[in-house]
């Protein structure tokens, strides 16, 4: 694989650039990596410098990380649609396949592990059916590394083979996964089990004599090959495994009961191989309790004799947590009865439960060191599980089946710790601190299964030992207890009375301007918790229940201008100048709260100022998601309660906004035409010339070539049009959105878009202007038809046809289409607007299609023929098909007010894509808003036509509407007091 060495050089000047301190010199080196990616060879080029050795390390793993990242974007899919493909030239793909592997071997660790994600990447689709080569490659080579004694090429191999692996972890069962897995299985048991035994034996003749450094290699070895056990054995226990499941028993257990000499302990490698170890029994006791049932016993022995052990070792936390997991699924197991005897359950609770709940110098030093972490393992449950989080689930598996005794237990213990507090509260906090966790962890909390484990009479707990804490003249003292203390209020949040939470506010308000950053935060993630909280209500008159926010802007506005200011102080502290959970308050605040006057001038100024900052380096996409909701909340908020703030909002916003747009900051442009789109909205008529600059903008067709920007493009021009449809015929605007139109619709990934855009069309813009192009439209809807029939777009077909119906009327529904071809309507109606019609979801959607539907069986001189009774039978079978399924279907999310989808928005990392701001809005003008109830208008206009001609649609719907269907017409007719006669 030959790559130009100039091109590698200007690679890695490019991604050197992408680390300067300059945003100008860093914009314009993403820019050109951008503009590369696009061209044949890039990815090989990668690969490349990857694997230079003349380049420094920097760049080769920059490159790794782009090529990982790239593989994983453009590596060609089977699924995928072919008018989708942004896929790697096939050549490309050919080559990487042939050479990646050997290069994965000879690289530096760091790469090593980034191509080996890369080559997961790519086989995730081409193995094992279009890359068969690649599992013999692997054995072949691993066979040549164990004869030759070489431990690091084994490593290199058995971490490439890990990587295609993992794939059977965590994954939904399939007859295709299995006939991949005996492959894998045929392949690579055997020799996975050899070179287990044979580094199990080198471990055990050098364990005494070799150094630290000399057997990291070998415990490294001996893990990954049970990482592979664990990934071979996901979804089922393979003969072979069964077959041989003594030989890695007993190999297992010698590691968890063999001592190594006190410097290869400290060293941390024995832990890390216990600890997959200890994962591997618990995957067997969980999946394969029957098979491992006469292991047990000795492996519990085993793994009880290692959390008992003292050792020095850096890795022996993350082993303790994997030891106490697997000990907890024992106790939920129906072998809970080899810890059911009181002494067992004591030497727990002192021996294991107590020491790993209180707080230790490490914790001390993440809480100081990284806030981020501690609270991300804290508060949020990170899938890296900790010794607190181990301990009292292991707890918790016990109350499962000794309720009682663990209840005594742990009081008795909770009651010890809160008297030691009190005896000593200088030194003695951190016992309250677990004293509280031990709480948090076995009390009962809403939406908790089993039942909870009564160990303290909450009101008086909560009385005596939570609010002095928050009421205490010294609250910035002992900030880990007061951080334990704000958890609890999160945890148990739904618990507390709406007036003693209220009454807890301004105490809570305290803690925003805390300097410590996990104290801060804590306190932000419990209002903006708490206000998020929906309490199950009864709707007046009809049997239905909804969900309705337990706090409006009435409860707390006297609070809000406090906690804004708190939260704009809190944001200019050390390390929390992006700190997602005070924006993330700051703007669930503003979006329920009611603010006006000098606080909407100070907040938009401070959060216009964080944007301008945050433009120098987007880098952390949560904090700028909810910067941008906070933004949009208080435009929408204060801008439809007062408009003679919108100029203050346009001055404030265009300046920034404008910079995103020159300056191409990409991961900001869906959010600034969202912002644009929500200013549009909340002016009048005429418009800013910056707008209609914009808007001039908008129509070119360059800006919609950015598939992330195209929904709020979309959302502007619907803003547009809502302000000044005539504009679309100056200038030839209409065939430019036309043009846009037809390439939306002709992808797969931009066909939702499409459509919204005509939708936006046909809602705003009357029949005069549109009705010399609506053959282009429905030609480019038609033709994309014949090659995309799935069932969502034909959907968004019937919706779009129902609003032409209903806006212009059924007639020039019909004739439009016939224009086409002739009876053309006909046969898009029987083929598929009939048996689609039923499958038609949301609220909106139902009610429109129906509507449209109805007004076609009505008025439509085509349906009304005498020789379309069949099809005209058919469509009501359809419509009351629709109208009679369950309402619940969707309904909830329509009467969900946004607020809590802000979560559902969020995302992991910066590929550019588009984010719906909720507390934008949609602002829906509904064209059917003198309809209420689409079943009664289809009843009463049946019987107003049926009226007109006695006795001619009774055999109709006798003879084409399904019986049930028929049945519930009759009801419907009965429930709205109309007759079809």
């Amino acid at each position: 694989m030959e790559v130009p060495p100039e091109m590698l050089d200007t690679l890695a000047g490019w991604f050197a650039q992408t680390l300067s301190p300059d945003a100008a010199a860093r914009r314009a080196a993403e820019q050109s990596l951008a503009a590369a990616a696009a061209t044949p060879g890039f990815a090989l080029a990668l690969l490349g410098l990857a694997s230079s050795p003349r380049h420094d390390l920097q760049a080769r793993l920059a490159a790794s990380v782009h090529f990982k990242n790239l593989l994983r974007r453009r590596w060609p899919k089977p699924a995928d649609d072919a008018d989708d493909a942004d896929h790697l030239p096939p050549n490309d793909c050919v080559i990487i396949k042939t050479h990646i592997l050997q290069l994965l071997l000879t690289a530096p660790p760091l790469i090593q592990s980034q191509l080996s994600e890369a080559l997961a990447a790519a086989a995730a689709s081409d193995f094992p059916a279009r890359w068969e080569s690649l599992l013999p490659s692997i054995v072949s080579s691993l066979g040549n590394a164990l004869s030759a004694g070489d431990v690091p090429a084994t490593n290199s191999l058995l971490a490439a083979a890990f990587s295609l692996f993992s794939r059977f972890r965590n994954v939904f069962d399939s007859n295709t996964l299995r006939i991949d897995l005996k492959y894998c299985l045929d392949t690579f048991a055997a020799p996975l089990l050899e070179v287990f035994l044979s580094t199990s034996r080198r471990l055990q003749a050098s364990a005494v004599a070799a150094s630290p450094l000399e057997l990291r290699p070998v415990f490294e070895c001996l893990r990954l090959c049970c990482e592979i056990f664990y990934s071979l054995n996901s979804v089922d226990l393979p003969e072979f495994f069964e077959d041989h499941m003594r030989e890695w028993m007993t190999e297992f257990r010698a590691f968890l009961t063999t001592s190594y000499p006190p410097p290869v302990e400290a060293d941390g490698a024995p832990d890390a191989l216990r600890a997959a170890v200890c994962d591997n029994l618990q995957l067997y006791m969980e999946k394969y309790e029957e098979e491992f049932r006469a292991y047990l016993k000795e492996f519990v022995e085993a793994v009880w004799g290692l959390l008992m052990a003292p050792t020095v070792s850096p890795s022996r936390g993350q082993l303790a947590v994997t030891a106490i997991r697997f000990l907890t699924t024992v106790a939920e197991s129906v072998h809970h009865a080899l810890f059911g005897t009181p002494d067992a359950m004591k030497q727990i609770c002192d021996s294991v439960v107590v020491p790993n709940l209180r707080l230790r110098d490490e914790d001390e030093e993440l809480f100081e060191g990284n806030w981020v972490e501690y609270v991300r393992r804290d508060a949020e449950g990170s899938d890296t599980d900790t010794l607190r989080r181990a301990a009292c689930r292991l707890l918790r598996g016990l109350a499962a089946n000794y309720r009682e005794q663990v209840a005594v237990l742990v009081s008795a213990q909770v009651q010890q710790m809160l008297a030691a507090y009190a005896a000593d509260r200088a030194n003695n906090w951190k016992e309250k601190d677990a004293a509280i966790y031990l709480v948090i962890a076995l009390m009962q909390k809403p939406g908790a299964t089993g039942g909870g484990t009564p160990v303290v009479d909450m009101e008086s707990f909560f009385a005596s030992v939570i609010v002095p804490e928050l009421q205490a003249p010294d609250w910035e003292s002992e900030p880990m207890l007061k951080a334990t203390v704000l958890r609890f209020l999160k945890e148990f949040k739904d618990q507390i009375p709406k007036a003693t939470a209220l009454a807890l506010l301004p105490s809570v308000t305290r803690f925003l301007t805390h300097e410590s950053n996990v104290v801060h935060s804590y306190a932000a993630i419990f209002i903006e918790n708490l206000l998020i909280i929906k309490d199950v209500v009864q709707v007046p008159g009809v049997n239905v229940v909804t969900r309705a926010s337990r706090y409006v802007a009435t409860d707390i506005n006297s609070f809000a201008q406090q906690i804004i200011q708190s939260l704009s102080k809190a944001l200019g502290y050390p390390d929390s100048y992006e700190n997602p959970y005070l924006m993330k308050c700051l703007m669930r605040v503003l979006g329920i709260a009611t603010i006006a006057g000098q606080v909407v001038h100070e907040i938009t100024a401070r959060l216009v100022g964080i944007l301008m900052e945050v433009c120098n380096n987007p880098k952390n996409p949560d904090f700028n998601h909810y910067l941008f909701e906070a933004l949009a909340a208080v435009i929408g908020k204060a801008g439809e309660q007062d408009p003679a703030l919108v100029p203050l909002f346009e001055a404030s916003l265009f300046p920034v906004l404008q910079r995103i747009l020159v300056e191409d900051i990409s991961e900001f442009w869906p959010y600034s035409f969202q912002i644009f789109a929500q200013l549009v909205n909340l002016s009048r008529p005429p418009l800013l010339q910056n707008y209609m600059q914009l808007f001039g903008v908008l129509l070119s067709n360059a800006t919609w070539d950015r598939p992330p920007c195209v929904p709020a493009l979309v959302r502007l021009l619907r803003a547009f049009l809502r302000k000044i449809p005539n504009e679309l015929n100056q200038e030839g605007r209409l065939p430019n959105i036309l043009v846009i139109f037809r390439s939306l619709v002709s992808r797969s990934s931009t066909e939702d878009s499409a459509f919204y855009m005509l939708n936006t069309l046909v809602e705003n813009v009357g029949l005069d202007i549109i009705n010399p192009h609506i053959s282009e439209i429905w030609s480019a809807l038609f033709t994309r038809l014949q090659t995309r029939q799935a069932v969502k777009f034909v959907n968004s077909l019937v919706v779009v046809m129902s609003l032409v119906s209903v806006k212009y009327g059924p007639g020039v529904l019909v004739s439009s289409v016939d224009t086409i071809q002739p009876n053309l309507f006909t046969t898009i109606l029987q083929r598929f607007w009939i048996p689609n019609l039923k499958l038609i979801k949301g609220s909106l959607e139902i009610k429109l299609t129906a509507v449209a539907s109805t007004k076609l069986l009505c008025e439509s001189a085509v349906l009304l023929d005498a020789a379309a009774a069949q099809t005209w039978g058919k469509l009501l079978d359809s419509i009351v098909t629709l109208l009679s399924r369950t309402e619940q279907d969707g309904v909830q999310q329509e009467q969900n007010d946004g607020a809590d989808a802000v979560d559902n928005q969020k995302t992991s990392g910066y590929s550019v894509s588009f984010v719906r701001l909720q507390y934008a809005g949609k602002s829906e003008d509904y064209l059917l808003k003198d309809i209420n109830d689409p079943k009664q208008f289809l009843v009463t206009s049946l019987a107003s036509l049926s009226a007109q001609s006695p006795g001619r649609f009774g055999p109709v719907i006798e003879q084409h509407v399904d019986p049930a269907n028929k049945s519930a017409l009759l009801q419907l007719c009965a429930a709205y007091n109309a007759n079809i006669v």
